[in-house]
Parts: structure tokens; C-alpha cells; sequence
């Protein structure tokens, strides 16, 4: 192996190297990017289910339910 051989595996190895943080900085960003989507949508079904709760703990759906199985 000569000089200009050894030089150019160093230059592409660094450009490798450089390359591949770049791949990993970018992708934590998508990930974090869909984590906040992720959480937005979990409040959202939570506050649904908060909301489902209370009208299946109302007193007046429950007399409509018993009325409904008569």
C-alpha cells in the first residue's frame, strides 16, 4: 500500500465517519418529532375516554339503559 492509498482511506473514512453523525443527529430528530405526535394524541384520547366515562356515569344514561333493556 502506497502513500496516496493510505491518504485515501483516511479522507473517506473521515467522510464516513462525518456522514454517520449526521445520519444519527437527523434521526433522533424524527424520532423526537414523532414522539411529541405521539404524546399530542395520547392527551387527546385521554380526554375522550375522561369524557366517555362521565356520560357512562351519568345517572340519566344509566335509567336509559335500564329502560332500554325492559
Amino acid at each position: 500500500m502506497g502513500p496516496f492509498s493510505v491518504a485515501a482511506l483516511a479522507i473517506i473514512g473521515v467522510f464516513t465517519i462525518a456522514a454517520l453523525k449526521e445520519y444519527n443527529k437527523h434521526k433522533g430528530r424524527v424520532e423526537l418529532d414523532e414522539l411529541v405526535s405521539v404524546k399530542a394524541e395520547l392527551e387527546k384520547l385521554r380526554e375522550r375516554v375522561a369524557t366517555l366515562e362521565k356520560l357512562v356515569t351519568d345517572k340519566s344514561y344509566q335509567l336509559k339503559d335500564e329502560i332500554d333493556k325492559l
